[in-house]
């Protein structure tokens, strides 16, 4: 007896597992939130210095103020740096017989005016974060990613250690802590250090929630499940762009998508640990408790008080032998295919998340209201990761992994040609690069799963999500090239796809291979070679396209 067929006794797609996914779904939805909220929080509002004090107190339209008080930058629009040393009223009445080079301009020694109509606040407006500080708007979303980056160093190994249950109501605290710590945040410091918390429980809350719900439901639903909780995160971008058309002030939108997690911490009390945790951790009382538990809710009360230590210890006997096997990450380079293969997929992770981020976080330079651009880049995740599904399944992993990558740079680099005044055909080629980079991201997930073998399996997960958001670390970096030379971010988040679609050709093909166990596994399998014998163990998508496309799924 394996421990699915424990899951089978007591019911392994009952109204518990229905209930318990659907809990732990709730957070996703948000997770989008907190991920791509610096698009509105941080969003950079038109700006110009403020006008000299005999100025200000003059009773002359906003127009007329600015004419006088801002000179032209290089391409004619007012200047949102510098102003004139002294107040320019000839320009009041028409004269054009005047040498515009030879007046002196000074800084904005008297602060900034903010155009605010779209928004009420934003965390440059309240600290003013343009000119010579407009760098710090791009160290924000490092720092969160950062957060990001550690909370899954820190909350992934704590996990192992003392359960998924704990350590996920920690991250739903923590996060509802920090982000209202956000809200109130009285300077740009403590802005970033609680926005690194919420990146920090973003992590825990993704780490635990996906370790939880592949724990209680049997092998041959992971894939729909997972699926689905992958559409949570998509209809998550959407609801921040509702949330966010509505609620226009910096501060309480952070609010409304950080207070929901008080009530996940609430509910997730009710949550059961993992009892396959729980066996290994040498709890097997616990493990029967939470397992008759599950019984009798999904209505199976007889069969669960069958369960007894002997046949738990049974089901996990194979998993308990291989608990006192020590592996580690350095065990993903030890070996020609192995190291290979770690580097190449590395690389795939990397720059998808890189080129997806850099994408995603900068809507204002579409020229297209930021509230509809993010609906539209959420609503094209939803067939960019039906078509991957479909394709995963009839021409393998490695070609679909390919194809979407190198795609979605050639869109990127094609944008660069695109005058900047082709406002609909500039915005159109980015909604189709990011649904091929979420596309690819869908892959990513499956792909490593079925690449790294079961004793290293967790290792190789955590490595290349390490370099997945090591890429979102560095995207908002690339944005500051940006002033210097305008082209040079497109070239490096085209450029570093189309470099990893072609790592991604000396990876393997998994589709109807067995799944690997141990290394000697993986470098007998080699790269591009499949067994004719092996059963069909790695996950088959074919009958969940199936399932998708009937009428009325």
């Amino acid at each position: 007896m394996a421990f699915g067929d424990l899951l089978e006794l007591v019911g392994s797609t009952g109204r518990f597992q229905i209930l318990h996914v659907s809990l732990l779904c709730f957070p996703v939805l948000l997770m989008a939130s907190h991920n791509l909220l610096q698009n509105f929080v941080a969003a950079v509002p038109a700006h110009y210095c403020s006008a000299h004090s005999n100025v200000s107190e003059s009773h002359l339209s906003p127009q007329d103020k600015l004419r006088i008080t801002v000179p032209l930058d290089a391409s004619g629009k007012p200047d949102r740096c510098q102003r004139y040393t002294t107040p320019q009223w000839h320009l009041l009445n028409g004269s054009s017989d005047w040498d515009e080079e030879r007046v002196e301009v000074q800084g904005c020694t008297d602060g900034w005016s903010y155009n605010l109509t779209e928004m009420s606040s934003t965390i440059i407006s309240d600290w003013h974060l343009v000119c010579d500080l407009r760098s710090l708007k791009q160290m924000a979303q490092t720092t969160y990613m950062g957060g990001v980056l550690a909370g899954a160093v820190v909350f992934g190994g704590l996990s192992d250690r003392f359960g998924r249950r704990i350590l996920l109501l920690m991250s739903h605290l923590l996060m509802a802590v920090s982000g209202t710590c956000v809200a109130f945040s009285t300077s740009f410091s403590m802005f970033c250090l609680a926005r690194f918390f919420c990146g920090m429980s973003l992590s825990g809350i993704g780490l635990n929630t996906f370790s939880l719900i592949v724990e209680w439901i049997p092998t041959r639903v992971r894939t729909v499940v997972g699926t689905m909780v992958g559409y949570c995160y998509t209809f998550g971008q959407l609801i921040l762009a509702l949330v966010a058309y509505y609620i226009r002030d910096w501060r309480w939108l952070t609010l409304a998508v950080s207070l929901p997690f008080y009530v996940s911490f609430l509910y997730a009390w009710w949550l059961h640990e993992s009892s396959r945790w729980l066996v290994l951790t040498n709890k097997s009382d616990q493990a029967i408790k939470n397992l008759k538990s599950v019984a009798r809710f999904n209505g199976r009360a007889e069969e669960g008080d069958k369960i007894d230590l002997q046949m738990v210890q049974e089901a996990m006997k194979k998993e308990l032998s291989s608990t006192h096997q020590s592996r580690s990450v350095i065990d993903l380079f030890r070996t020609p295919t192995m190291r290979k293969m770690t580097l190449c997929h590395s690389a795939v992770w990397l720059s998808t998340s890189f080129a997806y981020y850099g994408i995603a976080m900068d809507l204002q330079k579409f020229g297209v209201d930021i509230y509809l651009i993010q609906v539209i880049f959420g609503a094209v995740d939803i067939p960019a990761k039906l078509v991957m599904t479909m394709c995963m399944g009839y021409i393998g992993r490695r070609p679909s992994q390919a194809t979407a990558l190198i795609l979605a740079g050639v869109t990127v680099l094609i944008n660069l040609l695109v005058p900047l005044e082709k406002q609909a055909i500039r915005t159109a080629l980015a909604v189709v690069g990011k649904g091929l980079l979420a596309a690819s991201f869908n892959c990513c997930y499956l792909y490593a799963g079925e690449l790294f073998p079961t004793i290293i399996r967790q290792n190789g997960m955590g490595w290349v999500s390490m370099m997945a958001r090591v890429g979102s670390m560095i995207a908002p970096i690339v944005l500051l090239c940006d002033d210097e030379i305008p082209w040079l971010p497109g070239l490096i988040y085209g450029g570093a796809p189309i470099i990893s679609g072609l790592a991604a050709i000396f990876l393997p093909e998994t589709l109807g291979s067995p799944l690997p166990d141990t290394i000697q596994d993986v470098e007998d399998r080699g790269s591009g070679r499949r067994s004719k014998t092996a059963q069909k163990e790695a996950i088959n998508l074919k009958d969940i396209q199936t399932d998708l496309l009937k009428p009325g799924a």
